[in-house]
């Protein structure tokens, strides 16, 4: 019986089939553009909408974090049927999400609450929650499911590509990679999450030569494909991601391959492009 349960926030980029069968809870961030702010929950505005809305803007939208009282209303519910929680969230350099739990946690005065902080965001935060919720479904007790989420955040891999470096760049969320700002129209970088900040790879010069670095980079950082666990998105570039998820299935057959979408939160920061995340289990 499952004592524990998993909250995450809607920066993991789930898809909704799986947050329902798996019965994972997420408090959700905001995104606001200069007529309206809509809640990141994929049903006040849908990924095609905030995309295209994106493409019209004339100025960058912003995004929110949850309020305190958004992981009180989610906790004190959850708090009913459970003797636990487990909190996963973005890396707090990139966003206040955490502060708003921990702040949650202060006020309910709950030990029975661990916030963690995952140090990524997007589809790897996905496959984190994920593997915590597997082992809650399991019965496994808080302090086994923090032990196996620690030691996940540091063997996971995340690497993406932008088309461009011009939403991170405005977003401020470039991180370590400032110093790819002076060559922006020149090359077209593999990025990755170090520290809980955006950092960079890889340096390629053209689109097709940063997709070929996204799947020979995993091949190099993996020992065994039978046992790898991957997760493709793409952030308004469905045809694209869909070819390095089919090319990552016939290269590497792996355990588990899921196809998600980057939501709006992270797509804000990101503009159109790709990722992948993975480990081996």
């Amino acid at each position: 019986m499952q004592k524990v349960a998993i909250v995450t926030d809607s920066t993991a980029d789930l898809p909704a089939n799986l947050l329902k069968d798996h019965n994972i809870t997420f408090v959700s961030l905001s995104v606001i553009f200069e007529d309206k702010a809509y809640v990141d929950n994929g049903i006040e505005l849908t990924n095609e909408q905030f995309y295209n809305k994106l493409k019209n803007a004339r100025k960058l939208p912003t995004t929110a974090q949850p309020a305190p009282a958004d992981f009180k209303k989610a906790y004190s519910s959850l708090l009913e049927k459970y003797s636990d929680i487990v909190s996963i969230h973005i890396s707090r350099k990139m966003s206040g999400t955490m502060d708003s739990a921990e702040i949650a946690k202060k006020e309910m005065g709950k030990s029975e609450i661990e916030i963690i902080d995952s140090e990524v965001t997007t589809i790897a935060l996905g496959l984190i929650v994920l593997k915590a919720q597997e082992l809650a479904e399991k019965g496994g007790q808080k302090d086994e499911i923090i032990q196996a989420v620690n030691k996940l955040k540091s063997s996971i891999h995340t690497l993406f590509i932008p088309m461009t470096l011009e939403y991170l760049q405005k977003g401020g969320r470039i991180g370590r990679a400032k110093g790819l700002i002076a060559s922006l129209l020149e090359i077209k970088p593999v990025l990755t999450l170090h520290q809980g900040e955006v950092s960079q790879f890889k340096t390629t010069r053209r689109w097709n030569q940063a997709k070929n670095e996204l799947i020979s980079s995993m091949s190099s950082m993996i020992k065994d494909k039978s046992r790898i666990v991957v997760s493709v998105a793409d952030s308004d570039l469905k045809e694209e991601g869909d070819e390095i998820y089919g090319r990552i299935i016939s290269e590497f057959s792996p355990a588990v391959a899921l196809r998600a979408k980057i939501g709006c939160i992270v797509g804000t920061h990101l503009g159109p492009g790709l990722a992948i995340a993975f480990y081996e289990q």
